[in-house]
């Protein structure tokens, strides 16, 4: 699967999978994007990428003029390793590790609500349609970033089945996390996401919306797979 940074515009299929914390779209969307040869768009970690940077930068969180400064001049490379795990450096520092932790996905979701941050970070995101194709993995692609890409999918999951899934990568991680605190902060994060003024958290009316509660990655992945070529007119 190609990985890219920012590249010339030239508009391209796009497939937006949208969707709460937890809902399974890094693994979904990574796993089509293989699948199809396309390149993939993380959005969440853009957001991950200016609050970490604005908290190294000793910059609050609440300071939307600065953390708009940040986001306009925010300079990210994503690559992959040789086994196809996410690589992403800022300013040739590999932060992979950095920004996945639950701390910056909280602090990403709160720097998500500034309007400044996301319109410095919209065209920047759009300029990731190049050919063969994109797969866009965020909360506002199919509403607003790619409001006219050709497929638009809705991952949703319980509550409860979020916290287990993020619970037990943690643990996989070798991190301590307690099951109870997860399902708060993933409840306040979902609030934010929905209540916010600008590119709340919504299902873009003509989104085809998935629940992945008890369903395997596989079988999520090639309903998607399936629904692209026939929409797409897909080999």
């Amino acid at each position: 699967m190609p990985h890219c940074g920012e590249r010339p515009v030239s508009r391209a299929p796009v497939i937006a999978i949208d969707g709460p914390s937890g809902a399974g779209k890094g693994t979904v969307s990574r796993s089509v994007a293989q699948a199809l040869g396309w390149f993939l768009l993380d959005s969440g970690a853009l957001y991950r990428l200016v609050a970490l940077q604005a908290r190294e930068a000793g910059i609050e969180l609440t300071d939307e003029a600065g953390l708009g400064g940040i986001a306009a001049e925010l300079e990210p490379r994503f690559g992959a390793t040789r086994s196809g795990g996410d690589v992403v450096r800022l300013r040739d520092r590999d932060v992979t590790l950095a920004i996945r932790t639950e701390q910056a996905g909280n602090d990403a979701s709160k720097v998500a609500a500034l309007p400044s941050v996301r319109r410095a970070l919209l065209e920047r995101q759009r300029r990731f349609a190049v050919p063969p194709g994109l797969v866009a993995d965020g909360r506002d692609m199919g509403s607003v970033v790619f409001p006219d890409a050709e497929l638009k999918i809705f991952l949703s999951a319980s509550a409860e089945e979020r916290a287990a899934r993020r619970h037990k990568q943690l643990k996989e991680q070798g991190v301590t996390a307690n099951l109870a605190a997860l399902s708060l902060e993933i409840a306040e994060r979902d609030r934010r996401d929905r209540t916010r003024a600008v590119s709340p958290l919504v299902a873009s009316p003509d989104a085809v919306s998935i629940d992945t509660t008890g369903v395997p990655v596989e079988t999520v992945v090639e309903r998607i797979l399936g629904i692209a070529r026939e929409r797409m007119k897909m080999v």
